[in-house]
């Protein structure tokens, strides 16, 4: 029988305390020019699958009928990578949570760059390590056990039953229209025992000392994203109200755990670790800016390309103000399919 939600409390759960001197050091429009580039085409897939569709310059991919919001071009590509890193840092350097301990199979839904599936083959170079996503955007050199695949996750799967010890789902708020659906084929494809896990993002960005006013626009981003979620039916508010714990309960899982993480947008915590944090997190956010908008804004909510630059830029000076000690949450669920009796 499916368990309830569990909570644990996160590990920043008090308040998040401010480096003071960083405020005085002025807005700061840019982070530099570093560069990150580990996005590279594999060479296997079938000329079709290049056919990329293109909006306003950003490529998007062509599989089937399948849609998804983000662009598959390089830039988007380094943001993935961008918040793959924050992501580990804001978890204590671990690439999950749930309590494995040697696992043989392991699949990661909607692998992007393919960044955490070749980190997982490194951590467990016995295990099997798959990741399918919708464009061939990983590298064509990859872990002797790492492998990629090109398929659409909301479709029935063809994976055998009780077939992964682990499956990883990442950065996919918006993008499936039944999380139940998506779960259960999670369910049967697991082993007895096996772990789901579901790591994504919340779009309300807060902060602890109300240097964030309720009429930035922050408050517009997450209100936007949240109506285009609707429209196009595929909502955002997936951690939310910790609905994505509910979900794998319905589904079938038992002791579903939950971890909520702050992570600060921008250098400004105090903390050295969670200032790497920020500083990263608001690097993948100026890098992904763009990408995350663009097909929403035009295709689904209506607008013109000219009013999406102007709306972005005034989110690129609300990133670059120091007296903005904003943070993004982020949150972690995690259950398992219970045990044969």
């Amino acid at each position: 029988m499916a368990g309830s939600p569990k909570d644990r409390t996160p590990e920043p759960a008090t308040p998040i305390a401010v480096d003071p001197a960083f405020q005085e050091e002025g807005d700061d429009p840019t982070l530099g020019d570093e560069t990150y580039s580990d996005a590279v085409s594999t060479e296997s897939i079938t000329s079709t699958i290049f056919a990329y569709r293109k909006l306003h310059g950003r490529t998007y991919h062509n599989y089937k009928d399948a849609e998804y919001w983000g662009p598959n071009d390089e830039k988007q590509g380094d943001g993935q990578d961008l918040n793959h890193h924050m992501l580990y840092l804001a978890l204590d350097d671990k690439l999950f949570l749930a309590p494995l301990e040697n696992p043989q199979k392991v699949l990661d839904i909607g692998a992007g760059t393919g960044m955490w599936a070749m980190d997982m083959a490194d951590q467990f170079p016995e295990a099997e390590v798959i990741g399918i996503d919708l464009s061939p955007t990983q590298p064509a050199w990859v872990p002797p056990n790492c492998r990629f695949e090109i398929d659409d996750a909301s479709l029935e799967w063809t994976f055998a039953d009780s077939s992964f010890d682990y499956i990883h789902i990442r950065f996919m708020a918006g993008c499936f229209e039944d999380w139940v659906k998506l779960y259960k084929q999670c369910y049967r494809c697991l082993k007895p025992g096996g772990y789901l896990e579901h790591q994504d993002f919340s779009l309300v960005v807060r902060s602890d000392d109300g240097s964030v006013p309720d009429d930035s626009v922050w408050s517009e981003w997450a209100s936007i994203f949240g109506e285009a979620g609707k429209k196009a039916g595929r909502t955002f508010e997936v951690i939310d109200d910790e609905n994505y714990a509910g979900w794998m309960a319905e589904a079938g899982f038992a002791d579903v755990r939950t971890e909520t993480i702050k992570t600060p947008l921008g250098g400004w915590a105090k903390d050295e670790r969670w200032k790497e944090v920020g500083r990263f997190n608001r690097l993948g956010m100026e890098t992904s800016l763009e990408g995350y908008t663009l097909y929403l804004l035009t295709t689904v909510m209506g607008w013109k390309y000219e009013e999406v630059q102007v709306w972005l830029a005034r989110v690129r000076e609300a990133l670059a103000r120091k007296s903005y000690h904003g943070y993004t949450t982020w949150g972690v669920a995690y259950a398992q399919k219970p045990e044969e009796k």
